[in-house]
């Protein structure tokens, strides 16, 4: 790559540091979101590229490219003054190449917005901004998998109640819950992966996606341009094909689907009345309510929720927006810019609070045990049934424990002193064989996990690869 091309790649990071406001700390953390210098940067990176690229094509004087990079730097232009005058046209792109024009020499000026369209610069520094967005939300679910991992090994035994339609169910153990959660990270992962791979390319194709303006040397800056900004170069220009963003946006938004998963379940695990998990950290207040002292909310949980609850939403904007009419959009192209941002913004955020959330997880194993043992082994009721099955008949023992669970619940007592405690019961328990050392087995949670442990094996053993790179 040309020493240009190296100096544009240096601008890709963050510009400035955003001016987060009121909210920003909450719902913008970390570098994904794209600020408006972030924008402003990389329409100049995408110029500056073109710039180069028309150089190498012939169309532009030696010199050019280096020229319009060195004063290609977003702290030298006035993005208020970009967006008042956008409105002349409706996007920043036009005020900016004539911003541009006046800081570049006069010889080297043929060569700023080469055969471009706004679109083509707007498109192309969007998938920038994707391609740096992804990579900082990929760091950070790396990190968030990590955490989960060890959780997982930490309490692959760790038996406590499964739940359905926020019921107790059968027991299963918290190994089990957290390799729920890591796979759904590392499928993310690898969709943002495949995403950034396959589906982020430049965009160029002039006026009307001919590049007519180029003649026959369109398909020869195109490329250039491409590999100038290290983004694969599509089969044709895209301008009204959309497919990429929504394969974008709905990657994202399955990301904020895995980690508001994971942040429900710990809000629910955390109630009051459950008390299996709690937030760690020790920061002075953290988790605390403005009018309730004795509050400690699961304060990273709920804003990782703030986040990814907008990602629905944003995801049928871009979805709705993929619409559009002949070789230009009339609007739903509009409609993108900063619904992409923002879509990037919380999903980056989210990403971003998964980790503290998940390194400081507190998991009160004790608690999970209680939980179980009060409801008086009436999680075990199906094992119970498949005891007796073999003598009684698979729907004579179904009605035979479920009469017993009922007694049980009415009357605060076992399943097992239930079944005991009625003398018919007790009589056809003691006719199948079923004495009390053998009910008392079929209440232990820790014997009926089925196929847990295999479980949570395949899922490390599987996440282990993906972090290999195998």
């Amino acid at each position: 790559m040309s020493a240009p091309a190296a100096r544009s790649r240096a601008h890709h990071g963050r510009v400035n540091a955003p001016d987060h406001g009121l909210f920003g700390e909450l719902f913008g953390r970390g570098p994904a979101g794209p600020s408006d210098q972030d924008w402003l940067q990389a329409l100049l990176d995408t110029e500056a590229a073109l710039a180069r690229a028309a150089e190498r094509a012939g169309l532009a004087p030696a010199g050019a490219g280096a020229a319009v990079t060195a004063v290609a730097r977003a702290d030298r232009f006035d993005a208020a003054e970009l967006g008042r005058r956008a409105v002349l046209i409706g996007n920043p792109v036009s005020a900016l190449v004539r911003a541009l024009n006046d800081l570049v020499p006069a010889d080297a000026r043929e060569a700023v917005h080469r055969g471009a369209t706004s679109q083509d610069i707007i498109d192309t520094a969007a998938m920038l901004l994707a391609r740096r967005g992804i990579d900082a939300i990929d760091a950070d679910l790396r990190a968030a998998a990590e955490h989960t991992a060890e959780l997982a090994r930490a309490h692959a035994r760790t038996v406590m109640a499964g739940r359905t339609l926020l019921q107790q169910a059968v027991p299963v153990t918290f190994g089990l819950v957290a390799v729920g959660w890591l796979t759904a990270i590392d499928d993310a992962r690898r969709e943002l992966d495949r995403v950034r791979a396959t589906r982020l390319a430049v965009q160029f194709g002039g006026a009307a996606g001919t590049l007519a303006s180029l003649g026959t040397r369109g398909p020869e800056v195109a490329a250039l341009l491409a590999e100038e900004l290290g983004l694969p170069e599509p089969v044709l220009p895209w301008h009204t094909d959309r497919l990429r963003i929504v394969q974008l946006a709905a990657a994202l938004a399955g990301a904020c689907a895995a980690l508001g998963m994971i942040a429900r379940n710990v809000t629910l695990l955390a109630q009051t009345e459950v008390a299996e998990v709690a937030e760690g950290g020790d920061a002075p207040g953290q988790g605390g309510s403005s009018a309730m002292p004795h509050k400690r909310n699961p304060v990273v949980a709920v804003l990782i929720l703030g986040c990814t609850r907008r990602a629905p939403g944003l995801l049928a904007t871009l979805t709705a927006a993929a619409e559009q009419e002949h070789q230009r959009a009339a609007g739903a192209w509009h409609a993108e810019w900063e619904t992409l941002s923002e879509l990037l913004r919380v999903t980056g955020s989210a990403a971003s609070w998964s980790v503290p959330l998940l390194a400081g997880l507190r998991v009160d194993a004790a608690r999970m045990r209680a939980n179980l043992d009060a409801a008086g082994g009436l999680l075990l009721a199906e094992h119970v049934t498949a005891v007796l099955a073999p003598a009684l008949g698979r729907l004579a023992a179904h009605d035979l424990v479920a009469a017993a669970a009922a007694r049980a619940a009415a009357r605060g007592v076992s399943l097992s002193e239930a079944l005991l405690a009625d003398a018919a019961t007790a009589a056809r328990l003691r006719g199948a064989g079923v004495g009390e050392a053998d009910l008392a087995a079929a209440v232990d949670p820790a014997g009926y996990l089925g196929a847990t442990a295999e479980f949570v094996r395949r899922a490390l053993a599987e996440h282990d690869r993906i972090a290999d790179g195998t």
